[in-house]
């Protein structure tokens, strides 16, 4: 998977010139954005009879918090993943998870619904989106 990271963008001001750069992390909205879209997310996943059984944790919530401060910091925010955790490792980590083309589809499924939920301004939805099925599929193992 791309470990090249969107971390800022430059908006322009209304004259055209370029305003103070910004990351995409604040770009949209910062650690509320990410708290919503991971929430939603696993709302998702809680009804989905695909992925609900990749997580054998009763409570999600301990995964939510995990996929929160790995999106943060990969658009940009703060670093807590890799301070809590270390490197991300992302293949490593779902390894045990058998990963084929149903499930990245149903995972793309709910994170498209997510992602319809916190309603990004379309520019910053279409990178996001790149991204997470670029990411998607680089999960797969099977």
């Amino acid at each position: 998977m791309p470990t090249d990271s969107p971390r800022s963008v430059v908006p322009l001001t209304p004259t055209g010139q370029p305003a103070p750069t910004q990351s995409f992390y604040e770009a949209v909205g910062g650690e509320a954005t990410f708290k919503r879209l991971t929430d939603a997310f696993y709302e998702e996943v809680a009804g989905d009879e695909i992925m609900r059984p990749l997580y054998p944790e009763e409570d999600l919530a301990p995964a939510a918090r995990r996929l929160q401060m790995f999106l943060e910091q990969y658009w940009g925010g703060p670093h807590t993943y890799s301070e809590e955790r270390g490197h991300p490792r992302l293949r490593m980590r779902h390894a045990p998870f058998t990963i084929g083309e149903r499930e990245r589809d149903a995972w793309l499924r709910c994170m498209r619904s997510a992602m319809d939920t916190v309603e990004l301004a379309p520019e910053y939805d279409q990178v996001m989106w790149e991204y997470m099925e670029r990411a998607a599929d680089f999960m797969r193992n099977s």
